[in-house]
């Protein structure tokens, strides 16, 4: 297995955008707007190219870097899963919630925040199982 795979990261990616999509969009986009303090104005008023631009490289980057651990390891299926998501609890989790409590964010914010990453990289995990 190649250290860095082009399919695979794009999929992974892909994937991992597409929960976003819904969990901001369908499932808690108000919630959290609500959560976050942002207007209605606030959030219409961004430049969303370049915000969905950004968050689709940022959630490349972190799949690349999945994928060559991955690809390293020759991981098991059941480990690329625990990689996946222990990723998202033992790394991504803890960093959200530090800059989160100097923030001044609430918890509700963070569970929201939190549950995007941790199903986002399942998400990911899973289908880069379907590469391996």
């Amino acid at each position: 297995m190649n250290d860095f795979a082009l399919w695979p990261v794009l999929a992974g990616t892909a994937a991992f955008f597409v929960v976003g999509a819904i969990w901001y969009g369908v499932l808690f986009g108000k919630a959290w707007q609500r959560a976050a303090g942002l207007s209605d104005e606030a959030v219409q008023g961004g430049n969303m190219a370049l915000i969905f631009g950004l968050t689709f490289l940022f959630e490349m980057l972190i799949a690349m870097v999945l994928w060559h651990l991955i690809a390293r390891t020759g991981a098991a299926p059941h480990v690329v899963m625990m990689m996946s998501v222990g990723f998202a609890l033992g790394i991504m989790a803890p960093a959200i919630g530090i800059n989160y409590l100097y923030q001044r964010k609430s918890g509700l914010l963070f569970a929201i925040d939190v549950g995007h990453f941790v199903l986002g990289m399942a998400a990911m995990g899973g289908v880069f199982l379907l590469f391996l």
